[in-house]
C-alpha cells in the first residue's frame, strides 16, 4: 500500500516535468523568434505599424548660356482617397458628419448623399474625372490609398483643400505634394531639350542625356501608425533627406534660338516641306551649339498632344489594343519628337562641294584659277549616261573658283577625278564622315556611305557634289565648319557646365579638337571664294547680308532612293564674318512642296535674315562698302513742332530731301512718321505746315516679280501727277549694289493698291530666283 505522501510527490514531479518541458519549448521558440528569426518578425511588425514612402528629389534646372531659365519644376499634387475611412465615416453616428453631408447635398442640389457619393461628386467636378470611376475606387474594401488624379495644379489643389476643410474630410481625401517639369518657353528648343516621363526620367534630348545628373537621389520616410492610420503615441520616425539634382547650363543662347526658330517657321511657310525644316547655329572655333531647332516641333509640357487631325484619323483605322496601333502611334510621336539634326540622314548635295574643294586645294590637285569646261554634263567611265549639271546648257569655260561659286557639277567631278579615290576617301574620313560627331545628345546616327573598296569612278564622281551617301545635318555642319575654322575639326557640344545646388561647378566642357584636316591657307582661300559667291554673282547670293561679309554655299539634293524622283532637299550653309568666321549656320528644307525647291530659294534667304539679326546681337558692327552706302537705310527723326528751316537743314545734313507743304513756319505733321526706316539714297520727308495729318491719296504700286531697279522707279515715282509726289522705299533681302538688275521683288508692305500718304515707306523684299545649285 502506497502512502498518500508518495503519490502527491509523484504527481507534483510529473506536473513539474510537464511545466519544464512547456517552458523549454516556450524558451526555445522565444529564442528562435528573438534571435534566430529576429529580422523576419521585426519586419512583419514594422510593416504592420509603419507607413513607408519615398520623398522625391527636385530635378535640376536647365539654363541657357546667359543664365536664362529654360526648364524648371512647378508644384503639383496627387489627389487620393482612403476608402476605409470613407466607409467608417458613412457608418459613423457623428452628428457633424451627417450634418456635413446634408449641407453639401443641399448646396449642390442633391437629396440624400452617402459619404462616398459626396466625395465622388465633388472630386469629379474639381478634377474632371468620371463620377463612376471615383465611386468604384471609394467602395474598394480594405484600401487606404486610391489615386484619383496625378499632377493636379496648385489652384485646383487649393480648391480641394478648401473642400476638405469645409466638410471635415481630413481622413478621407488627401493631397500629396510633388513637382512637375515645366518648360518655360514652351516649344522653344523642344527637340533638343527633350522631356521627362511620369516617373521623372528624361525622355529624348538633353533630359535623357544628362538624366543621372539632373535627377538627384530620392529620400525616404518611415513613421508609426495605428489601426486607424493615426500617429502612434510614441516616437517612431526615420527620415532620409532627398538630394536634389544638379543644374545644367547650356551653350544655347535663347535669343539666337528664338530667331532661328522664327526663320525655320518662315521657311516652312514658304515651301510647305513634307518632312519639315531644321537648322542650327554653332561656334566654329569652340563647337558650342548656340541654337538648334526644327519646325514643326512640339510643346514638351504636353508632349503627347502633338498629333494632327489627319494623323488621328489614320490611327482611328486600327484597334487601339492592337500591336499595329501601338506601332503606328509610336512612329507618329517619334517623328515629331526626334531631333532631325542628329537622327535623320539626308544627301547633303552641293554644300558638300566645300569638302571636295578643300581636299583638292590642300593636295594641290587644282588651283583657284584652273580652267574647266562645262557643257552641261560629264561622262564617267562605267556609267551609261552622262551625269548632268544643274545648268543643262552648261556653264562654258569657268575657273575653279567660278565653278564652285556657280555650283558647277562637272567642275567638281573633274576635280575629284584629279584628286583620286585614295586621297578623296582620306579627307572624307578626316572631315568626320566615318564617325559620329560625338555631340552630347542621345541616338546620334552615323553616315551611310560606300566603303573604300566599293568606291568606283561613278561613286567618286557623284560624291563630289554630295549625292549617293547620307549624313546627318549636324555631321555636315561640323565638317564644313572645319573648313571655316582654319581647317580644324572640333566636337560639337551643348553642355557648358553642371553645378550643384550651391552653385559649385562639378563638371564643365570646353573646346575639344579632333584634328587638323586642312591648312589655314586652304581655309582662307575657300572663305574668300565662298564670300565672293555671295556678294558677287554666285548661287548663294540670297544669303547676302548688307554690311557683313558672309561666305555661303547652297545645295539641292535629289532623293534618289525614293520612288518619286521629284523629291528634293534644299539647304544652305553660311559662315560669318567671312574673313575670320566665328559662327556657322545651316538650314535644311526637306521635300519642299511649293514653288522653287532649290536651296538658294527655300533656305538661303532665311539664313540671310537669321544672320542679319544675330550678327549685331553678337557685337559685330556692320561695315558698309561704298556701294552699300548708296543703298543704306536711315531712320527718320521727329520734326513736328520745330521750325521749318531747321528741319530742312537737318534733313539736308542727313542726306535726305525735304518737301514742304504749306506756308507755315513750324512743322505740324510729317510723312514718313518718326522712327520709319527707309533707303537713304532716294529718301524724302514731306513736312506739313498747315495741317495736322497728311491725306492718304497715293496708291501703292504692285511691284511683285519686278527687278530691283524697276521697283525703285515705280515706288519713288508713285502718284506723279499729284503734289507732293512719290513714296519712299526700304529694300530688304538679297539686293546688293551690283545685283539690282537680277534680284526680284517677292513681297511688299503696304499691299498693292492700298491708299497711303505721300512719303510713306514701302518695304520690299528681294530675292534671286534665277539661281540653281
Amino acid at each position: 500500500m502506497i502512502r498518500p505522501g508518495i503519490e502527491v510527490v509523484k504527481r507534483a514531479t510529473v506536473i513539474v516535468v510537464i511545466f519544464l518541458i512547456f517552458l523549454a519549448i516556450l524558451v526555445l521558440n522565444l529564442f528562435k523568434m528573438q534571435i534566430v528569426q529576429h529580422d523576419y518578425y521585426l519586419k512583419k511588425v514594422t510593416d504592420q505599424i509603419t507607413v513607408e514612402g519615398e520623398m522625391p528629389a527636385e530635378r535640376g534646372e536647365i539654363y541657357d548660356r546667359n543664365g536664362n531659365l529654360l526648364v524648371t519644376n512647378v508644384k503639383v499634387y496627387r489627389v487620393f482617397i482612403s476608402p476605409n475611412d470613407i466607409r467608417e465615416a458613412q457608418e459613423s453616428t457623428s452628428e457633424k458628419k451627417i450634418a456635413n453631408r446634408e449641407r453639401y447635398a443641399r448646396e449642390n442640389g442633391y437629396s440624400v448623399l452617402s459619404e462616398a457619393q459626396m466625395v465622388s461628386y465633388a472630386l469629379s467636378r474639381y478634377l474632371g474625372v468620371k463620377y463612376e470611376d471615383i465611386m468604384e475606387k471609394a467602395n474598394k474594401p480594405n484600401r487606404y490609398d486610391e489615386t484619383i488624379k496625378k499632377q493636379v495644379d496648385a489652384e485646383t489643389a487649393d480648391a480641394i483643400r478648401s473642400f476638405i476643410n469645409d466638410y471635415g474630410l481630413g481622413s478621407e481625401v488627401y493631397l500629396e505634394e510633388g513637382s512637375k517639369r515645366y518648360y518655360c518657353y514652351g516649344s522653344l528648343a523642344a527637340n533638343t531639350l527633350g522631356f521627362v516621363n511620369a516617373y521623372g526620367d528624361g525622355v529624348l534630348g538633353l533630359e535623357s542625356e544628362y538624366n543621372s545628373a539632373l535627377k538627384g537621389t530620392a529620400g525616404r520616410y518611415i513613421y508609426a501608425k495605428d489601426a486607424h492610420s493615426q500617429d502612434m503615441p510614441f516616437e517612431y520616425k526615420t527620415f532620409v533627406e532627398p538630394v536634389n539634382g544638379n543644374d545644367l547650363y547650356l551653350t544655347i543662347d535663347t535669343r539666337i534660338q528664338l530667331e532661328l526658330e522664327n526663320q525655320l517657321k518662315a521657311a516652312y511657310d514658304l515651301s510647305s516641306p513634307a518632312k519639315g525644316v531644321c537648322g542650327a547655329v554653332v561656334n566654329v572655333k569652340t563647337g558650342e551649339v548656340l541654337a538648334m531647332g526644327q519646325y514643326p516641333s512640339f510643346d514638351p509640357n504636353e508632349p503627347y498632344s502633338v498629333l494632327t487631325e489627319i494623323e488621328l484619323f489614320e490611327l482611328s483605322k486600327y484597334d487601339p489594343e492592337s500591336e499595329e496601333y501601338q506601332s503606328k502611334y509610336s512612329e507618329m510621336l517619334f517623328s515629331v519628337w526626334n531631333n532631325k539634326l542628329t537622327t535623320d540622314r539626308y544627301e547633303p548635295g552641293s554644300t558638300f562641294k566645300i569638302v571636295t574643294a578643300a581636299a583638292a586645294l590642300e593636295e594641290k590637285a587644282v588651283s583657284v584659277d584652273d580652267k574647266f569646261v562645262c557643257s552641261g554634263a560629264y561622262f564617267v567611265a562605267g556609267y551609261k549616261d552622262p551625269i548632268p549639271c544643274h545648268k543643262l546648257a552648261g556653264h562654258g569655260t569657268v575657273t575653279f573658283a567660278e565653278g564652285l561659286q556657280q555650283s558647277c557639277n562637272p567642275t567638281l567631278m573633274e576635280t575629284n577625278r584629279r584628286l583620286g579615290k585614295e586621297l578623296f576617301y582620306k579627307y572624307f574620313e578626316n572631315f568626320g564622315y566615318a564617325e559620329t560627331t560625338g555631340i552630347d545628345l542621345p541616338s546620334e546616327y552615323n553616315t551611310i556611305r560606300s566603303t573604300y573598296e566599293n568606291m568606283g569612278p561613278v561613286e567618286l564622281a557623284v560624291y563630289s557634289f554630295g549625292q549617293t551617301f547620307k549624313t546627318t545635318v549636324i555631321q555636315q555642319l561640323m565638317a564644313v565648319s572645319a573648313v571655316a575654322n582654319r581647317g580644324v575639326l572640333v566636337r560639337p557640344h551643348l553642355m557648358m557646365s553642371i553645378t550643384d545646388s550651391q552653385g559649385n561647378v562639378i563638371e564643365s566642357r570646353g573646346t575639344e579638337v579632333k584634328r587638323q584636316v586642312v591648312s589655314e591657307e586652304t581655309s582662307k582661300t575657300l572663305m574668300q571664294i565662298l564670300e565672293e559667291g555671295v556678294s558677287g554673282d554666285g548661287a548663294a547670293r540670297n544669303a547676302y547680308v548688307k554690311g557683313y561679309k558672309v561666305a555661303a554655299k547652297t545645295g539641292t539634293s535629289q532623293k534618289i532612293d525614293q520612288e518619286d524622283e521629284s523629291l528634293r532637299v534644299g539647304s544652305c550653309v553660311a559662315f560669318a564674318p567671312a574673313d575670320d568666321p566665328e559662327i556657322a549656320v545651316i538650314i535644311v528644307t526637306d521635300e519642299p512642296r511649293k514653288g522653287n525647291p532649290y536651296g538658294s530659294v527655300v533656305a538661303a534667304p532665311f539664313v540671310s535674315k537669321l544672320l542679319s539679326s544675330i550678327l549685331p546681337y553678337m557685337g559685330y558692327e556692320a561695315e558698309y562698302t561704298d556701294e552699300e552706302l548708296q543703298t543704306s537705310d536711315i531712320t527718320v527723326a521727329s520734326y513736328v513742332g520745330i521750325e521749318v528751316e531747321y528741319a530742312k537743314n537737318d534733313l539736308s545734313y542727313r542726306g535726305l530731301q525735304a518737301v514742304v507743304v504749306g506756308s507755315g513756319k513750324k512743322v505740324t505733321a510729317q510723312s514718313p512718321k518718326y522712327g520709319s526706316v527707309m533707303n537713304k539714297e532716294t529718301g524724302k520727308v514731306i513736312l506739313y505746315t498747315d495741317t495736322n495729318e497728311p491725306e492718304s491719296n497715293v496708291s501703292v504700286p504692285d511691284v511683285s516679280g519686278k527687278l530691283a531697279a524697276a521697283v525703285k522707279r515705280l515706288i519713288i515715282g508713285a502718284g506723279q501727277k499729284e503734289e507732293p509726289k512719290g513714296l519712299n522705299i526700304k529694300m530688304e533681302g538679297a539686293v546688293s549694289a551690283d545685283s539690282q538688275n537680277s534680284a526680284v521683288a517677292v513681297s511688299q508692305s503696304p499691299s498693292p493698291g492700298e491708299l497711303v500718304p505721300p512719303g510713306t515707306v514701302v518695304t520690299v523684299e528681294f530675292r534671286h530666283l534665277d539661281g540653281t545649285d
